[in-house]
């Protein structure tokens, strides 16, 4: 068959490899150029294979990327030498690594083979690096602003992702991997359930899906699951909402073994999206494909050989989903970091894998879960202090300079408290909500869409309430607001004491501190509290009025107003030092009789006689809330356990001092023998 050569000029060349988001220069003497050979050598029935050889006539290339326009609606199916990808009629082939760079006269060369249809018109012109060419040494190049995927700055999927602003999880159901998505305890999606979810203001919804136990062994999907995921994704978009959907679980279930299975991983990763990119190549724009959650690689060399297999799979989702045509060829696409971490070594390999797919309509995704010690209560985490906040804004200021500042749109996956796998009161009540409201804060000026992970904790599935009103109020507040907050939400008064004035320090967050009320009651202020800087202090006769009868526990719930965002709950406590009493029991069942006496328990130590730490997460004496120890205020009764003995040495006295949040502490001793364990003060 015939071939035509085109001949292109660039006026310049921008190194791929530069800065991403930066402007990049060329040295003034420089005058690059380039010619550009096209040609069909053989063609049949709705395909063709074409020869492309780019000859540098200009200044040395380190990088390059030939687009063009396909005059006839031709696409390419496979290519080789060139990354060749394509969203409708565009057409932009980026080097393969191992020559990207091309000398001053020297030619690099890639093939492509395509389908057709009526005719098989050869591109008009092409250009590199962005810019037409002619064949002849060019001017010289000026400044150009690029992003991380090379073109300038996408607004398309910048302002769709700003409008999935904020997001919610259906988690634990589509991504059971059990039989069906009822199997971790959820009941089945309704149409309900997603209309309330809506009208509770979120924009968009993240279906987690497992897949793997629903395929045969040709890897085909079950037709009934895939016909069930259509049904929930074809009512949430009905609802409004935008939607993603991914490969959920599997990460760990199967895909986490591709170090030693890399072509059985990808076949089966492959057949699981090309099935998907044909069941819903049709959908809306409004549904997102997000390739892999959390992926992680077992047995690989290093985060090297790890971030390689993610970028073969991310690769190879985008290739498929594109190929696919319909919608697929413009629809966003996600894609995580290693681990969906913030690290900052994990942002950049994602970045160069965008760099390398030059597809204005990707977004990266990365999860949080809070600073660990605070996110579980161990290591003495109990509050959201200043160490807390910095590894949170450490986390979205590496996020957003590393590509929502470059024009790549960014959404937080997932976000929450790890402590909420157990439930939600394993973190402090005052120190969980400063968590929220400043993570909402953080994220909207970060330009970071938020979506909430949701395993049933949080919003009932058939109810339609939220466990923790107190908690989702915050939340929502925090999409357009900050709220004030305080040192803490709790203001002790021991009984065995005369009362006293008490003062806390107010949290503003650029607020401004209103009124204080008692109910619909508002308090006096210069007689009931006084104000001084960011001091609030209630004053002892305030407090004498307020205790009551002095009962131990909760006496009355003040609320203090601020200008904007939701209010802050103060509760006074009167409290005495608790009292622990002898025990006995075995490590699968050992209480130790408690009188709280109105005081409520922050965290546990535990060492031996020598000082070092006993129990589980031995580097540090405070064991984690929950999994060691866990107060039963009801029965009176703090629980230590199996866990905790697990790693306690048999026949060794254990020391455990218990840190109350009025600033109590109380010294306990245990000591296991066998199965056997004794407890006494």
């Amino acid at each position: 068959m015939t071939g035509r050569r085109i001949v292109a000029l660039t006026a310049a060349f921008v190194s791929v490899a530069a800065s991403i988001g930066l402007a990049v220069v060329a040295p003034a003497a420089a005058a690059p150029g380039c010619k550009v050979d096209y040609a069909v050598p053989s063609q049949w029935q709705n395909g063709f294979t074409a020869n492309v050889s780019v000859t540098n006539v200009g200044d040395r290339v380190d990088g390059w990327r030939l687009t063009w326009t396909w005059p006839s609606g031709q696409q390419v199916t496979q290519a080789w030498n060139a990354t060749v990808t394509s969203s409708g009629s565009q057409v932009t082939a980026a080097d393969a690594g191992y020559n990207k760079v091309i000398e001053p006269n020297a030619k690099v060369s890639f093939g492509f083979n395509g389908s057709w249809s009526g005719t098989n018109t050869a591109p008009e012109s092409f250009a590199l690096n962005g810019v037409t060419c002619t064949g002849s040494p060019g001017p010289t190049p000026t400044t150009t602003t690029t992003t991380t995927t090379g073109n300038p700055v996408p607004g398309d999927a910048m302002a769709q992702v700003a409008a999935m602003q904020p997001g919610w999880n259906l988690g634990n159901t589509l991504d059971s991997t059990g039989a069906d998505e009822t199997s971790w305890g959820n009941p089945r999606v309704t149409e309900a359930l997603l209309d309330n979810v809506k009208a509770q203001g979120f924009k968009s919804i993240r279906i987690p899906v497992t897949w793997g136990q629903h395929q045969a062994s040709d890897h085909t999907i079950e037709a009934a699951y895939l016909n069930r995921v259509k049904e929930v994704v074809g009512w949430a978009l009905a609802d409004g909402f935008q939607v993603m959907i991914n490969i959920h679980h599997d990460s760990w279930q199967w895909i986490s073994a591709m170090p030693s299975d890399r072509t059985g991983v990808l076949t089966r990763y492959n057949a699981i999206w090309t099935q998907l990119a044909a069941a819903f190549k049709d959908s809306p724009g409004k549904l997102v494909f997000e390739s892999v959650n959390e992926p992680q690689f077992t047995g690989s060399s290093g985060d090297a050989q790890s971030a390689q297999l993610l970028h073969e799979l991310n690769a190879s989702f985008r290739d498929i989903v594109r190929r696919s045509g319909g919608n697929n060829a413009s629809r966003l696409l996600v894609l995580p970091t290693l681990h969906t971490s913030s690290d900052q070594a994990r942002l950049d390999e994602l970045a160069t894998s965008m760099r390398g797919f030059n597809d204005p309509n990707l977004i990266a995704t990365v999860h949080y879960y809070g600073y660990w010690p605070f996110s579980v209560n161990v290591a003495g985490g109990t509050r959201y202090d200043a160490t807390a906040q910095k590894d949170l804004t450490d986390s979205f200021d590496r996020v957003y300079n590393t590509f929502v500042a470059r024009g790549v749109p960014v959404i937080l996956g997932e976000y929450g408290l790890l402590g909420f796998d157990r439930h939600t009161g394993t973190i402090e009540q005052g120190e969980k909500l400063k968590f929220f409201e400043h993570l909402g804060y953080y994220a909207r000026t970060k330009k970071i869409t938020t979506m909430l992970w949701d395993n049933g904790q949080h919003l009932g599935r058939t109810s339609f309430q939220w466990s923790d009103p107190e908690l989702i109020a915050q939340i929502k507040s925090s999409w357009a607001t900050r709220s004030g907050t305080a040192s803490s939400d709790q203001v002790f008064s021991a009984r065995s004491s005369a009362v006293a004035a008490k003062t806390i320090t107010l949290n503003t967050n650029g607020t401004t501190f209103t009124s204080l009320r008692q109910g619909t009651t508002e308090l006096v202020r210069g007689t009931d509290y006084t104000i001084a800087g960011d001091q609030l202090t209630l004053t002892a006769a305030a407090m004498t009025r307020l205790s009551g009868s002095r009962s131990y526990g909760t006496n009355a719930v003040l609320s203090a107003q601020f200008s904007a965002g939701v209010p802050w709950r103060i509760n006074l406590i009167t409290h005495d030092v608790p009292v622990l009493s002898a025990a006995t029991g075995t490590t699968g069942a050992f209480s130790i009789p408690t009188t709280f006496r109105g005081d409520l328990l922050a965290t546990m130590e535990a060492r031996y006689a020598d000082g070092s730490n006993a129990g589980p997460h031995n580097w540090t004496s405070f064991k984690e809330f929950d999994r060691a120890f866990a107060p039963n205020y009801t029965t009176g009764a703090t629980t230590l356990t199996p866990e905790f003995f697990a790693e306690v040495n048999d026949n060794a006295r254990v020391t455990l001092t218990f840190h109350y949040w009025s600033g109590a502490t109380v010294t306990y001793h245990v000591t296991r023998s066998g199965s056997a364990v004794t407890g006494s003060l």
